[in-house]
């Protein structure tokens, strides 16, 4: 196990899948910090955007983000990061974690950053307090939950900018779109439901996510099977996508957060928060088959395929590589 320190507060680590890991240091630090696959650090990448270099007149000052979360185009060329709030002149009341569209909050925006070139290439308008963001498989979209005014912002990759809102209740968060980019699968926190999205009708269907609370949604690599932490209910469930309804679950550690599959979709890894430990669930028959205490508070978690590695994100400043070995209960 190896563990990066320095100046980051990291809120989430995305691997792009060819060598690079991103982590999102929100406004804690402002910055989104790069490695490698060894972790060394690559670059160091501030917050601070002059919006109106990107066709937002009306904010001609420099203001700073807060990256929370990030996710790459198919093609790994850009990577899409989301900030909780702008801070800065043009933006009075920034987001909050206990809210309502009632209250106002300030519309945020993604980042596009140049993944070869590492700089904030283009900025996109979203909705308030935007936390998750997914793109589809076709490259077309996407797609980010906005935690304040509790809907899915739609942005067209091409056109750069924000085509259609979807409301769907209080604190929308984790994504998972399917491979034929057909549809979006959308975790509603403040709920014991996750919407089904046709990305071609905007229609909305919902499933029920076997718990309360779901967050983080991964999809096995065959499509069939949607996987779900569910916060409040200290568990991960399992969802048959082809023959309907919950067909596992299995009880983690306290307030199970972020999650990821491994290439093969044997095994999942999922950081709870509340209990300092990430663990190792086998998804064939939902066990767990190991678990490993972290650093206080992880938050965030992402499996980097070139080296077979968990990297593993913990809010108080560290994160850590945890080297993935075969356990001998799944052979």
């Amino acid at each position: 196990m190896q563990t990066i320190h320095g100046e980051i507060a990291p809120k989430s680590v995305a691997a792009t899948g060819e060598g690079l890991v991103f982590a999102q240091n929100m406004m804690y630090e402002h910055t989104v910090t790069v490695y490698d696959a060894w972790g060394h650090l690559e670059a160091t990448i501030p917050d601070s955007v002059r919006l109106s270099k990107y066709g937002f007149e009306a904010y001609d000052q420099v203001v700073a983000g807060s990256p929370v979360e990030a996710a790459f185009s198919p093609d790994g060329r850009w990577a899409y990061v989301t900030n909780y709030s702008m801070y800065g002149p043009g933006f009075p009341s920034p987001g909050h974690d206990e809210c309502s569209p009632a209250d106002g909050h300030d519309d945020s925006f993604v980042y596009r950053i140049d993944v070869e070139r590492k700089v904030i290439a283009d900025a996109i308008r979203v909705g308030s307090t935007p936390k998750v963001v997914a793109t589809s498989p076709d490259g077309r979209l996407v797609l980010v939950t906005n935690w304040c005014s509790y809907d899915l912002s739609v942005v067209s990759a091409a056109k750069g900018k924000e085509i259609r809102r979807i409301p769907l209740g209080a604190y929308p968060r984790g994504i998972a779109i399917d491979e034929e980019s057909r549809y979006a699968y959308v975790a509603v926190m403040g709920s014991v439901r996750i919407a089904r999205i046709d990305l071609r009708t905007f229609k909305i269907a919902w499933i029920d996510a076997g718990g309360s609370g779901p967050r983080a949604l991964v999809l096995s690599p065959n499509g069939r099977y949607l996987y779900a932490t569910l916060n409040s209910s200290y568990a991960i469930s399992k969802i048959d996508l082809v023959e309907g309804g919950v067909v596992g679950r299995v009880g983690v550690g306290a307030n199970p957060r972020s999650m990821a599959i491994a290439s093969d979709g044997g095994s999942l890894y999922v950081v709870s928060y509340g209990a300092d430990v990430v663990s190792k669930v086998r998804t064939e028959d939902m066990k767990v088959i190991q678990t490993i205490p972290t650093g206080t508070d992880p938050i965030g978690i992402t499996y980097e395929p070139t080296r077979d590695r968990v990297w593993v994100s913990c809010y108080t400043g560290s994160i850590m590589i945890f080297r993935e070995v075969p356990s001998p209960e799944a052979a």
